[in-house]
């Protein structure tokens, strides 16, 4: 996406380690290894804490951009049993690359951070506040859009965005809920920053959905809504009981949407909504604005369990 950048000072020694997924405790993880297995990363984890009414069993996928795939892509994501579970991503913005900036780096810190400050009193299981604190420890150059959500032990699903990262809850068969994206116009989301000039934790849309058990929640970055109407997601769901499953099939499908210039997407839909057009010449030789969006691909696909 074509994303509005600015100059930083930041020195590189202050840049984290590589970190693409993570639970309540924050692990340093070898990047070399991380490229070589994140072509398709795909995990699975019940999320069960003690004396819970409910909880999440959580499955996960991410699919780097095709041209990524060496790097790991530029998605960071975090899954955490703390409480009746946690679940965020990051996409980082591709702009950083012409700054000679990694894309990658502030999204991996983001999560990290976020991570480590999951239990934090000054946190108190609000996903805003979590955005606060872990933007604010966040030292890497760049920029990145975010979505956390918090499920307490009740049943409610507390909900923070900033940008175009999204979540849908899907209750018997139909969509019962999406997260509002936040933009400043086509292409160019909110986003939270290293640089001044970019959005804070006061800028997140903010929400509380009351959960049943049984219930769905499909997480994931721009890379899945862009290339993925609802109506396939409820129909994924519906076919599959493992989330593990579900989610490598919801990355799947995104991705092969993505790479099909025939297939009229969400994105290419949206696009001509707000009245993007292309070059005359190609006009002239009959062709449309049409097809998937390559990207970064994340799917998180949480099921609501009695624990």
């Amino acid at each position: 996406m074509a994303i509005p950048i600015f100059r930083a000072s930041i020195p590189q020694s202050q840049i984290q380690p590589f970190i693409h997924y993570l639970s309540t405790t924050r692990s340093r993880v070898d990047e070399t290894n991380n490229k070589r297995k994140m072509v398709l990363s795909c995990s699975t984890s019940e999320l069960s804490p003690t004396r819970s009414e409910v909880s999440f069993a959580v499955g996960t996928c991410l699919i780097p951009h095709p041209k990524k795939v060496d790097r790991g892509g530029e998605d960071a994501f975090l899954v955490s049993s703390y409480n009746g579970g946690v679940i965020a991503v990051a996409d980082g913005v591709s702009g950083w690359a012409e700054e000679d900036v990694d894309p990658s780096l502030f999204p991996r810190e983001l999560m990290a951070n976020a991570s480590s400050f999951v239990g934090d009193e000054e946190v108190n299981y609000d996903p805003q506040n979590l955005i606060r604190k872990a933007h604010a420890a966040t030292s890497s150059i760049g920029s990145a859009t975010v979505i956390v959500a918090m499920l307490e032990k009740n049943g409610t699903l507390k909900i923070a965005n900033v940008g175009d990262c999204a979540l849908r809850i899907i209750r018997s068969g139909h969509v019962v809920f999406s997260s509002s994206p936040q933009e400043h116009y086509f292409d160019c989301p909110f986003q939270l920053s290293s640089q001044k000039a970019g959005q804070t934790y006061l800028d997140a849309a903010v929400s509380k959905v009351a959960l049943m058990e049984g219930d769905t929640i499909i997480m994931g970055s721009d890379g899945l809504f862009d290339n993925v109407f609802d109506h396939e997601m409820v129909s994924i769901i519906a076919n599959y009981t493992d989330v593990s499953e579900a989610a490598k099939a919801l990355a799947n499908l995104a991705s092969n949407h993505a790479k099909d210039s025939n297939f009229d997407s969400p994105y290419s839909i949206e696009a001509r909504s707000r009245g993007i057009e292309l070059p005359f010449w190609k006009k002239i030789l009959g062709m449309k604005l049409i097809g998937g969006k390559l990207d970064d691909i994340t799917v998180i696909v949480g099921q609501v369990v009695s624990s």
